[in-house]
């Protein structure tokens, strides 16, 4: 319908063009008809590899042709420079591959892609925060893989509101989706997160996409950490490992280095465990510091990289079930080297690092823990044990603190079955019986 005359032509967004562009040629062989599930080719749509081993096994072999990924992550921990490593890995391989480049002028990303190696001929950038000129872009160079960095800088001309508002987030994710699919093109969206750690702008955005990777790391330390909270081609909970240096993102092939390369063995208020990290255990050294509350002063509690709720609670079982003095006492407990560490199979290892801090008494050098602790002080199974023992030992841990229901370990570990609480830290500090 014409509109009335005088008045303004309503505004066509991005994809309003787009679809009309494309209409008719968009339906492939087969779309739009129903057939039985068995005689869908699972390997039709394959991930492709990116090229950095650690984020492929995060994305289970690499990006989907025709899938959209949400990267999200903290200013200045490093999802700019990572997927600037990917873009040029891929480009290295004789294939073309786009970026969106909104927040930094084409100068700026080519002085930051020279700091990284050399620079691919197949790397196009398109630094424009005006995202109707993507579908031409996509069009013209025919690219394996398209980032934008970042998703609240760029806009649609044809849509109302300001880059990084509700309506322009979801209209340019929306045009995104819509050419992921028609070229069957992997899209990377970089994106912005709030003080609170959250993914900025509307939820809808998360459901949007297909995949929801979150990069994460402490600015004084150099490891990185890659995990997808929302994978529709895979398992979520798997962890990549980057360490940050000079020329960018460097995988780590040796994370027992880096974790407790620094300890200190024989210092009271350490414990290591064998945590999971997706399918991959990792040795994390708990730490627990304590000391007297001055008078009239209320008692303090930190907690870095542990659940400070399992916290509260370990130290009221200690104090009722295993004897341990903990009131008018300031508690801080960490897990060391930039790991969160947030499943209830810490629990034995931060309640025995804080039993060791109070008591001043070490734990074993060779020695790592796990088991969940219940509110009786029993010592609850937890999952994945043979795998957490198999790589205690790989690396030479010789004793091991379990639960009593858990499968013995491998060759040369000696394991220790514990029950409750109390004959855990009887054991670990020699504080008498173990019974």
């Amino acid at each position: 319908m014409a509109p009335p005359d005088g008045a303004a032509a309503p505004r066509l967004s991005a994809l309003d063009v787009h679809l009309d562009l494309d209409l008719g040629l968009t339906a492939q062989d087969g779309a739009g008809r129903a057939l039985p599930l068995v005689d869908v080719d699972p390997t039709r749509s394959g991930p492709v590899p990116t090229g950095l081993d650690e984020l492929d096994r995060v994305l289970g072999g690499g990006l989907v042709p025709g899938s959209v990924t949400l990267l999200g992550g903290e200013p200045g921990v490093g999802k700019s420079t990572l997927l600037l490593q990917v873009l040029s890995s891929m480009a290295c391989a004789g294939a073309p591959v786009l970026l969106v480049s909104a927040e930094e002028s084409a100068q700026q990303v080519r002085r930051r892609a020279e700091r990284l190696g050399p620079l691919a001929p197949g790397l196009m950038v398109l630094d424009s925060s005006d995202l109707s000129a993507l579908p031409a872009a996509v069009r013209d160079t025919q690219p394996v893989l398209v980032v934008v960095d970042s998703i609240q800088a760029v806009a649609d001309p044809g849509v109302a509101g300001t880059p990084g508002s509700l309506g322009q987030v979801r209209a340019c994710t929306d045009l995104v989706v819509h050419l992921a699919k028609l070229h069957g093109v992997p899209f990377v969206l970089v994106g912005h997160v709030t003080k609170e750690g959250t993914l900025a702008g509307p939820r809808t955005l998360e459901h949007l996409v297909d995949t929801v990777l979150g990069v994460e790391g402490d600015r004084h330390h150099a490891l990185r950490t890659v995990r997808a909270t929302k994978h529709r081609f895979g398992p979520t909970g798997e962890l990549g490992l980057f360490e940050m240096n000079d020329s960018g993102l460097a995988a780590v092939t040796d994370p027992y280095r880096l974790l407790l390369g620094d300890r200190r063995p024989g210092a009271p208020g350490s414990a290591v465990l064998p945590a999971m990290q997706g399918q991959r255990a990792l040795l994390v050294e708990v730490q627990a510091l304590t000391a007297r509350t001055a008078p009239e002063t209320p008692s303090r509690r930190s907690a870095q990289g542990v659940d400070g709720g399992r916290l509260a609670l370990l130290l009221a079982v200690l104090e009722q079930r295993a004897g341990v003095p903990l009131v008018r006492t300031d508690v801080f407990a960490s897990a060391v080297g930039g790991i969160r560490v947030l499943e209830p199979a810490a629990d034995l290892a931060l309640a025995l690092a804080l039993a060791s801090a109070v008591s001043d008494r070490p734990l074993p050098p060779d020695l790592v823990v796990f088991g969940e602790v219940g509110l009786g002080g029993e010592i609850r199974q937890v999952p994945h044990a043979p795998r957490r023992l198999a790589e205690a030992a790989r690396v030479g841990f010789r004793h091991a603190l379990v639960p009593g229901s858990c499968p013995d370990g491998p060759r040369g570990m000696e394991v220790v079955h514990v029950r409750s609480v109390a004959q855990a830290v009887a054991l670990a500090t020699g504080r008498g019986s173990s019974s």
